[in-house]
């Protein structure tokens, strides 16, 4: 499975983006898929995840009602919508899918991962 992410770019803080994750090579649609982000010297952090079907999604308790994820499992793609951005969003940002159904925060919870989308919010 080859994940790719799109969408990333220089916002405003107030504006937003959306991301998109594809994967090609086979389906994901029974995968949980998660959003992560790494900013320079710190930690892969847990952003947003969502189980197989779309019916559960998890955030991290600082992009809550900010981020929206959401998955169209016709089209093998996941997204992460962006409101109301902040300076401290500044990561790049990467798309993953689980080893289950599930969305885990843990990144030892996902199997593939894609390269990686920079997102840069100016104050």
């Amino acid at each position: 499975v080859q994940l790719q992410a799109s969408g990333g770019g220089l916002v405003q803080a107030g504006g937003s983006l959306s991301l998109s994750c594809r994967a090609s090579g086979r389906t994901v649609s029974n995968n949980g898929m998660g959003w992560f982000r790494q900013a320079p010297g710190k930690e892969r952090e847990f952003v947003a995840g969502i189980n197989w079907r779309g019916g559960s999604t998890y955030y991290t308790d600082s992009v809550k009602g900010r981020f929206t994820i959401s998955r169209d499992n016709a089209k093998n793609t996941a997204y992460l919508q962006m409101n109301s951005l902040k300076p401290e969003d500044t990561s790049v940002y990467y798309c993953a899918a689980a080893l289950s159904s599930m969305a885990p925060v843990s990144p030892s919870g996902y199997r593939y991962w894609g390269k990686g989308t920079l997102v840069t919010v100016s104050s």
